[in-house]
C-alpha cells in the first residue's frame, strides 16, 4: 500500500512543473572511439658520400712559341720598262790586193776584203759596205755590195771594189750602211797585201754569228 502511494506520489510531481525548465537528462560519457593508429615506417636517410676532388700534379712544359715570321713585301713598278733598240756596227779592213778588169776595161782595180759586223741589238735591213780610194777613176760597180738583212750579233765578209791607179799606194775608205744610212766609217791608209796572211777567204758573202 505505502509503495502504491510513493509510486502516485512521484507521478504527480513529475505531471507538476515547479521549476519553469524541464530539467536536462545527465550526459552520459561515451568513449571517444580511438583511431587506428597509423605505422610509420622509418625511412634511411641516405646521404651521398662526399665528392672526392683528384688533385694531380700538373708540370708544365714551357712551350716555345717561334717569333712570326716577316716577309718583306716589295712593292714592284707597274710600269715595264723596255730598252731601246740599239744599232751599232763595227768594220774590220782584213786586207787589200790587186787585179786588172779587162771585161769593164779598167785596168787595174783594188780590191778590199771587209768583215761587216751588227754589234747591236736589232737587224740591220739592206746592210752594205761602200769602199772609196783616194786615186780611185771610175766608178766600179762592185764598190757597193749589200745583204738584204743582217741580224743582231752577226756577221758577213764583203768583197769591194775600186778603179784605182796603177802602182800608186792607195789609201781606202769603207762605209757601213743601212738603208742608206751611214753607221761607222773608216780610213785605212795602207791595206795591207792579204796574200801575206793566208790569201783571200772563201767565205765571201756568208752570213754568220760574230767569231770573237
Amino acid at each position: 500500500m505505502k509503495k502504491t502511494l510513493s509510486l502516485l506520489f512521484l507521478l504527480f510531481l513529475t505531471a507538476c512543473d515547479t521549476w519553469g525548465v524541464a530539467p536536462q537528462p545527465f550526459p552520459v560519457w561515451t568513449a571517444i572511439p580511438s583511431s587506428t593508429p597509423s605505422i610509420v615506417t622509418a625511412t634511411p636517410l641516405v646521404i651521398p658520400p662526399p665528392a672526392l676532388t683528384v688533385i694531380s700534379q700538373v708540370t708544365e712544359t714551357p712551350t716555345q712559341i717561334p717569333p712570326p715570321s716577316f716577309t718583306p713585301t716589295i712593292a714592284l713598278p707597274t710600269s715595264t720598262f723596255t730598252l731601246a733598240p740599239i744599232q751599232s756596227v763595227d768594220i774590220v779592213i782584213l786586207g787589200c790586193n790587186t787585179s786588172i778588169d779587162i771585161l769593164r776595161g779598167m785596168g787595174e782595180v783594188t780590191n778590199a776584203y771587209v768583215t761587216l759586223k751588227n754589234t747591236g741589238t736589232v737587224d740591220l735591213p739592206n746592210a752594205c759596205g761602200f769602199l772609196r780610194a783616194i786615186d780611185e777613176d771610175r766608178e766600179h760597180p762592185d764598190k757597193k755590195v749589200c745583204v738584204s738583212n743582217l741580224p743582231a750579233q752577226h756577221q758577213v765578209i764583203l768583197k769591194l771594189t775600186v778603179d784605182s791607179t796603177y802602182r800608186q799606194d792607195t789609201v781606202i775608205q769603207v762605209d757601213a750602211l743601212s738603208n742608206e744610212v751611214v753607221l761607222l766609217r773608216i780610213d785605212k791608209q795602207s791595206c795591207r797585201d792579204i796574200s801575206l796572211f793566208g790569201g783571200a777567204p772563201s767565205d765571201v758573202g756568208v752570213i754568220k754569228p760574230i767569231q770573237p
